[in-house]
Order: structure tokens, then C-alpha cells, then sequence
């Protein structure tokens, strides 16, 4: 499902704003870090996620596997930061990036 270039770039706009709330290193995708992304993408929706590894495309590989074991969108990656995104069943009026920014 891809997002329309409409949200896509509302969402750009959002995440200029934001700063990386998960970080995943040379490890991978740990089981912890998986709960965390789970976490964040329930209660935030629009996330970024910094990759610390070593090369592109390791980095590209690990952005990859994140987007499909999460199911969320992949909104937009500069250097080592991706912004993503996944609509939350029950939005959290106070924790929501989206929400917050709107009513902003």
C-alpha cells in the first residue's frame, strides 16, 4: 500500500520536526528493538528510526527488513535516519505525531 504523494509530503513536513526515537546498530533488528519499534509506531504513528551500521548497503538492507517485519510504510531516508509510518488502530490524541501537529 503506498501512501499518496499528498500525506507523503505532509509527513516530510511532520518529521522535519522529529527526532529519531529507535536506533538500530550493527546487531540488527534484536528482539528489543522490534518491541520498541512496535511501541512507538502504536503510540506515535510517524517515527524516525536512526540505522548506525556500516555501509549503505547494510544500512539499506536493515531499513528493508524493519519496513516489512513492522508492516509500515517507508516515508523518507536521509543519510542514516528513516521516517516511517503506520496508522495506529486507536489513535492517542496526546501521543500522536500527526495529531500533535495539526492541532499545532
Amino acid at each position: 500500500m503506498a501512501l499518496p504523494k499528498e500525506k507523503i509530503k505532509a509527513f516530510r513536513g511532520i518529521g522535519h520536526h522529529l527526532n529519531p526515537i529507535v536506533t538500530i546498530s550493527e546487531n540488527g533488528i534484536t528482539e528489543g528493538v522490534q518491541l520498541e519499534l512496535e511501541r512507538a509506531l502504536n503510540d506515535h504513528e510517524l517515527i524516525k528510526v536512526k540505522v548506525s551500521c556500516g555501509d549503505r548497503e547494510q544500512k539499506q538492507e536493515l531499513i528493508k527488513e524493519m519496513v516489512s517485519s513492522c508492516g509500515c510504510e517507508l516515508v523518507q531516508t536521509i543519510g542514516k535516519v528513516a521516517l516511517i509510518y503506520r496508522q495506529a488502530k486507536e489513535q492517542n490524541q496526546k501521543l500522536s505525531n500527526i495529531i500533535r501537529f495539526y492541532q499545532n
